[in-house]
């Protein structure tokens, strides 16, 4: 989910959820308190409505009570003059914070109250016949607080003007409502926060704990730790900043392997250069010290000498150009010049030259052109040549037989020449021919220098060829031979429409 999409979630939230939770709330809860309120006072069917109007609530509290007067007026005046009678009666409206009180020609004879004299009831309560108090509905009297009273009014057995009156504060509810307002204050206030919590939990979840993780990534790879795991989550946006730094963290990773892999190379090519240069030195050294010390003492001998010193002397030129050559391959500045090369025509040259050359070694070379026409191919002629003298000088240092033969071959494969150089040499293990043309590698642990040489030459013929679009490989059998193969793309040319 993106953040834009959870923060606009998030508005609605604090909007909708609150008020409809309220609402629900408001409903329940109110409806739940009236009828415990309407338990309370005796109301039956007690609603909102009824317990949110004074004067309703107040009606509906006493109703009973008035009903029972009423009759009890109309059918037995005797009992409503019955202090027993009139203290029952007074003692269930008092639960209800109301009293009874009956007036005889204008005295009180009975008054149910705590708090008013019989005497204030007297100057208060309305007269007999007050057409405003007869009826159910009631009228007010203040007396420091407001009272709601419903008379009934009758005549006595005596004939004497007589009313009896039920009186009600109209103060004793709010108690009871404003208990109820300050609860449903309380929920909606549990409603807001629990809201509050599950939103910053939720933004939590989708923002601060991927950042929390982000923090600690961050943490580890400032103290170099570069094996740990950032899992996508949370929101859109923060799910792909954890996909791009744990890519970013396995690119470091590998640099890192990368570097690590690059300075035991390193290492390894010194020790390698060191050891090879320490023989034809050494060599050098030895047969110059004979020539100090006269053991050369014959034209013969000082001509072998100096041939020796001079071979060796070459051979140090060589690993030192070879190793100049790989820095330029390391840092990717070889100078390449490519031209049009018409394949057999080069290959024609190449092979004569090598004659001469392998001719001074007891080599034989053979030559193989099986191009169906004359291709082209778009390369840099020294550094193919480069390639070619690698793979004929790596076949010649470990052939083993008496009599040694390479063969060169040029194929058409379609869209490439392909070309096959094949010697009669020992030949190269299984385990050995996947990783000969790795740089530094060599079969030959021992590091003869008259039988190796730094192990970079492969690796220059590798790089050569995927610079020109080709590629190399090898295949060889132990105690028969090696065959290197490597192809050229053909020139083709691009009709102009």
């Amino acid at each position: 989910m993106k953040l834009r999409t959870r923060v606009i979630i998030s508005f609605f939230i604090i909007i909708l959820v609150p008020i409809v939770m309220c609402a629900l709330t408001f409903y329940f809860f109110v409806g739940y308190k009236a009828k415990i309120i309407g338990e309370k006072y005796g109301l039956a069917n007690a609603t909102y409505r009824t317990i949110s109007n004074n004067t309703l609530l107040l009606n509906a509290m006493t109703s009973e009570e008035y009903d029972e007067v009423e009759d009890t007026a109309k059918s037995d005046t005797a009992k409503l003059e019955e202090t027993n009678y009139l203290s029952v009666l007074n003692a269930r409206l008092q639960k209800k914070q109301s009293f009874i009180a009956v007036r005889e020609d204008g005295v009180i004879i009975y008054n149910g109250s705590e708090e008013l004299s019989s005497e204030e009831l007297e100057n208060e309560l309305p007269k007999y016949g007050d057409p405003g108090a007869n009826s159910k509905g009631g009228v007010y009297f203040r007396n420091e607080k407001q009272w709601m009273v419903k008379q009934v009014d009758y005549k006595n057995s005596d004939g004497k003007e007589c009313s009896a009156f039920i009186v009600t504060k109209t103060d004793q509810i709010a108690p009871q409502i404003t208990g109820m307002v300050k609860e449903l204050g309380i929920v909606i206030v549990l409603i807001l926060v629990l809201t509050s919590l599950g939103l910053s939990f939720w933004i939590y979840r989708g923002v601060i704990g991927p950042l929390e993780q982000l923090k600690k990534a961050t943490q580890n790879i400032k103290d170099g730790n570069l094996d740990f795991t950032v899992e996508p989550c949370g929101v859109a946006e923060i799910n792909d900043l954890c996909e791009d730094f744990e890519e970013m963290r396995i690119r470091l990773k590998e640099t890192a392997e990368e570097k690590v892999e690059f300075d035991k190379e390193n290492k390894e090519l010194i020790s390698n250069i060191s050891h090879d240069l320490k023989t034809p030195i050494t060599a050098v050294k030895g047969y110059v010290e004979g020539i100090m010390d006269g053991v050369a003492n014959t034209p013969e001998k000082m001509d072998r000498y100096i041939r020796t010193i001079y071979n060796k002397a070459n051979e140090m030129d060589r690993l030192i150009n070879e190793l100049t050559f790989y820095s330029k391959i390391d840092t990717n500045r070889i100078p390449y010049t490519f031209s049009k090369i018409h394949i057999a025509d080069y290959f024609d040259d190449c092979v004569e030259e090598l004659n001469l050359e392998l001719d001074a070694q007891h080599v034989d070379l053979t030559y193989f052109n099986y191009l169906e026409d004359d291709p082209i191919v778009i390369a840099d002629a020294e550094q193919i040549k480069r390639v070619i003298n690698n793979i004929v000088s790596n076949s010649i240092k470990y052939m083993d037989k008496s009599h040694k033969v390479i063969n060169i071959r040029l194929r058409d494969v379609g869209d490439f020449v392909q070309v096959e150089i094949e010697d009669n040499g020992k030949g190269i293990a299984t385990k050995d021919l996947t990783k000969i043309f790795d740089r530094f590698y060599r079969t030959d642990t021992s590091r003869n220098s008259t039988r190796g040489g730094s192990g970079i030459g492969l690796s220059i013929v590798k790089k050569i060829l995927e610079d020109h679009g080709g590629k190399v490989w090898a295949t060889s059998k132990e105690g028969v031979g090696t065959t290197m193969y490597f192809v050229l793309r053909k020139y083709q040319e691009v009709p102009v429409s």
